[in-house]
């Protein structure tokens, strides 16, 4: 076998493989060899056949499977003795003439194809001590875990029913008919609908014009459906509803004691406190988290510039590219009411695309040269917690990821990317600062624009070994479509 390389450029490389027709005629002549005692054909005895015969019946389809194993295998083998690591499925082509296949099939010309990828950068890794970040930490203050319970607690509360009319914060039990131009719509009915006054589950106007009513009451009101409520046919219309109050209920006093803490689910108030303690400081250790991995991923940015496979970068892209206009279409917007152009827009995506290829890569290496491993227990939590987020869709969702080429690499790159993280965390230089929850929660305002675009950087730290990178597709922060208002909880968009 001969190996040609007829492009070596940037990244890409090109070969030319040449398998002698003596060498693919040996390969043909040993199969049918083992073959002739296997087969039988009428006329003669088992193990008898002729050589000459056999090879005029068979020696073509023995053939064609040979051509299919060399393509399938010899590009791995390839690679391998070259060491170099396609960054993609590499690209195969052989003739598509047919007398020159047919003269293949007979032994009569070589077999030749040829490899077209691109390579994996070799990446030599970069003394990562000098890299400092700021490690934000709150303290977290006794009256905000109160207050968070407070809010726990209105969704236990209990009401009362009551004489007299309805007010702010009154619980009201409704039959309702909604119509448009006179016609009922829809999803604008409901029988018992419970409504507390001033919860903004309604559409706007709704709720203030049942202040007021009493149990009995019937009133007609007039609201105005916002302009993006996701029903088409209702959005910016004018509508009317035929309103029957059947109870006002007052809301019973909340307090934070062993009786609410009973009601959901928890054996004493201090162990309510605990709990919404923890999630708490789960939540405000997330937001860390992703400020100090942000922090390092910009410095690696920075310390790492290499050309980048362009067909990972053009997959990226693509990801990405998809998920922008999938939001600015469920917003109901344009790149014009984002303030860019399209041009605009896919400079600045390209760009992060890259930067999440380079910065993939780099992860990836990391990971491999300190013997990062995801374990099989943590992919079964992953999958785990995939099948908890779809109940009911256990099945479809396991038969995804055992059918599907590259599912699971998505379940494993950002287990790797946070063992990596976690990795560095132990190397580089880490200082914590107490901030306020405010100062957590806002944006670094020196942070630049792609800095911000390119957080999270989801399942940046797949790897690429024969196959595409797994998907990075989580794209840049938006800003966000107004809030979607309902006629109700169960109204029918």
């Amino acid at each position: 076998m001969q190996v040609i390389e007829t492009l070596a450029e940037g990244l890409k490389r090109e070969l030319k493989v040449v398998i002698p027709a003596k060498d693919m005629e040996a390969r043909m002549n040993e199969r049918l060899e083992d073959a002739k005692g296997k087969v039988k054909i009428n006329g003669f005895r088992p193990g008898k056949v002729p050589f000459a015969h056999l090879k005029k019946m068979y020696g073509k389809s023995i053939m064609a499977e040979l051509v299919n194993e060399l393509v399938r295998e010899k590009p791995t083998e390839i690679l391998s003795e070259r060491g170099e690591k396609s960054a993609t499925q590499p690209e195969i082509a052989m003739t598509e003439n047919e007398a020159e296949a047919d003269k293949i099939l007979n032994a009569e010309a070589d077999f030749e194809f040829t490899l077209a990828y691109e390579i994996i950068p070799t990446i030599e890794l970069k003394d990562t001590s000098g890299i400092k970040v700021t490690r934000e930490v709150v303290d977290i203050d006794e009256s905000e875990v109160t207050e968070q319970i407070l809010k726990i607690a209105e969704n236990a509360r209990t009401y009362e029913a009551k004489t007299g009319k309805a007010a702010n914060g009154d619980r009201v039990t409704i039959d309702y008919l909604g119509k448009v131009d006179g016609e009922a719509f829809d999803g604008g009915k409901d029988e018992d609908a419970e409504l507390v006054i001033g919860s903004n589950r309604f559409i706007p106007g709704f709720e203030e014009q049942l202040v007021g009513l009493e149990a009995g009451d019937e009133k007609v009101i007039t609201v105005t459906f916002p302009s993006e409520y996701p029903a088409a046919n209702l959005a910016g219309k004018e509508a009317t509803f035929d309103i029957t109050v059947k109870e006002v209920a007052a809301a019973a006093e909340v307090e934070i004691n062993d009786d609410l803490a009973t009601k959901l689910g928890l054996e004493s108030a201090d162990k309510l406190k605990e709990v919404v303690r923890g999630q708490i400081e789960s939540q405000y250790g997330s937001m860390t988290r992703q400020k100090v991995k942000r922090q390092i991923l910009d410095q690696l940015d920075e310390l790492y510039q290499f050309d980048t496979p362009q067909r990972l970068v053009d997959a990226e892209f693509d990801n990405i590219w998809r998920q922008i206009n999938t939001d600015l279409e469920q917003a109901g917007k344009t790149f014009a009411d984002e303030d860019t152009t399209e041009d605009e827009a896919r400079v600045e995506y390209r760009k992060l695309a890259e930067r999440r290829v380079r910065l993939g890569l780099v992860l990836s290496e990391i990971g491999e040269k300190a013997g990062v491993q995801v374990t099989d227990e943590e992919m079964q939590r992953s999958l785990f917690e995939q099948l908890r987020q779809f109940p009911g869709q256990e099945k479809q969702i396991i038969d995804y990821f055992q059918k599907t080429p590259g599912a699971a690499a998505s379940l494993r790159a950002p287990l790797f990317e946070e063992k990596v993280v976690d990795h560095l965390l132990s190397e580089v230089n880490v200082t914590d600062k107490t901030v306020s929850k405010e100062e957590l929660l806002a944006d670094d305002e020196d942070e630049s624009a792609e800095s911000k675009k390119a957080v999270p950087e989801k399942n940046a730290a797949a790897k690429a070994e024969g196959a595409e990178v797994t998907e990075v597709a989580e794209a840049a922060p938006k800003k966000k479509a107004p809030a979607k208002k309902k006629v109700a909880d169960d109204s029918a968009e």
